[in-house]
């Protein structure tokens, strides 16, 4: 801990504790509210020390938001700061996931819920859009010929990502590492480059796919991988989710998943506490609780251990493009998903107008929110299916 800083422990917990329970927007949101309440008004972090947060949240796998608040309760607080924080930001929404997931069950059937997510799912597509339209944006670069000159490889990852996600409908993980790993020899080749590196690089996944177990411990193995795979955006772990619950192992019918992430999008925090939701309905509340700590605990992790380190790690350029390679071919999976949600869940025509309204809606309407879209959708649904539309 380090000395003659302005606040106390207790007060950095109880900060974050607000910020799960009634900060809306999704990451970028919630970092800029970091910002703005930690660094601008309270001036208990420094303006450099949140830098290095939010570049090692962007460097490492996990969701942003979560990571950078772990990072900032580890800057004074190191590891006790760390654990408090976080699990302060995640349990406000956590516990309206599940809550909202028992609603669901007992209710789920009623015709007027189905009317209500039947407009939630395409407004969860257009959101879903035009977040993997941003991500590309700002992981690869613009759609433009001078960008596709200067990163074709990334491009080419990108491509390559959408395409066998749409085909195989499933998480590519070895792919992901494979672009991370091929864009590091071919930018920033490290001095540590070994072939049994690689070897075990290539073969750790196995080991999740290859695991025998029980439906809680399958749970926490699918969520684990999933969380130690997921860079930037808490959306982008969308093509896991969908490819492993919906189409692998059967937990949840595709309109399931569409309102599992609507679900999320209502909620405060991080936009990734839809994992509570999801186990959830594939297995109650231990389901839920072992789907949210196999997904936080990766981020966590590599947090704690990364902090110390971390100038030295910011500055590594075989990191830096091993990350780049991995992100591009992560965002490719989430625009390759889109496809194949969409192309399941947009049906007809109001489904497709409702989509539509809301990638326009959110790109040009500045005070619009996502929470703001799903109970507009919803109430959409309820209108166009009580019509007969």
């Amino acid at each position: 801990m380090i000395e003659n800083q302005t606040y106390s422990l207790k007060e950095l917990t109880l900060y974050f504790l607000k910020l799960g329970t009634i900060g809306f927007g999704g990451p970028v949101a919630l970092v800029g509210y970091m910002y703005k309440d930690l660094v601008e008004n309270r001036k208990w972090i420094s303006e450099e020390e949140y830098k290095q947060g939010l570049a090692l949240a962007q460097l490492a796998p996990g969701p942003l938001a979560a990571q950078l608040g772990i990072y900032l309760g580890f800057v004074h607080y190191r590891i006790l700061g760390a654990t408090l924080v976080g699990f302060a930001f995640v349990l406000p929404s956590f516990i309206m996931v599940v809550l909202l997931g028992v609603v669901y069950q007992l209710y789920g059937g009623l015709s007027w819920i189905q009317a209500m997510f039947y407009g939630v799912g395409a407004a969860v597509i257009g959101i879903i859009a035009l977040s993997s339209y941003k991500l590309t944006l700002k992981s690869i670069g613009r759609f433009s010929l001078d960008s596709f000159k200067s990163k074709w490889l990334l491009w080419l990852f990108f491509l390559f990502a959408v395409l066998i996600t749409y085909i195989t409908e499933q998480e590519q993980i070895l792919l992901f590492i494979a672009a991370g790993l091929l864009y590091m020899v071919i930018k920033a080749p490290a001095s540590w480059w070994k072939r049994k590196i690689v070897n075990s690089l290539f073969l750790f996944p196995f080991a999740f796919y290859n695991y025998e177990s029980t439906r809680l411990t399958e749970i926490a193995v699918f969520f684990a991988k999933a969380g130690a795979f997921v860079f930037g955006s808490g959306l982008a772990i969308v093509p896991f989710l969908h490819s492993g619950v919906v189409t692998e192992k059967n937990w949840l019918t595709e309109q399931q998943f569409l309102d599992s992430v609507a679900v999320a999008m209502i909620t405060p925090g991080p936009v990734v506490i839809t994992v509570g939701f999801i186990g959830y309905l594939a297995a109650g509340f231990l389901g839920a609780l072992t789907a949210a700590l196999a997904t936080f605990l990766p981020c966590y992790f590599f947090t704690i251990a990364l902090a110390p380190y971390f100038k030295k790690i910011a500055d590594n350029k075989s990191v830096k493009a091993f990350v780049d390679g991995i992100t591009a071919a992560v965002v490719g999976a989430l625009a390759g998903s889109v496809i194949v949600i969409a192309k399941r869940n947009i049906i007809d025509v109001p489904t497709i107008m409702i989509a539509v309204s809301v990638i326009f809606s959110l790109l040009y309407i500045k005070k619009i929110r996502e929470p703001h879209i799903i109970i507009i959708a919803a109430v959409l649904g309820i209108i166009i299916k009580t019509a007969g539309i």
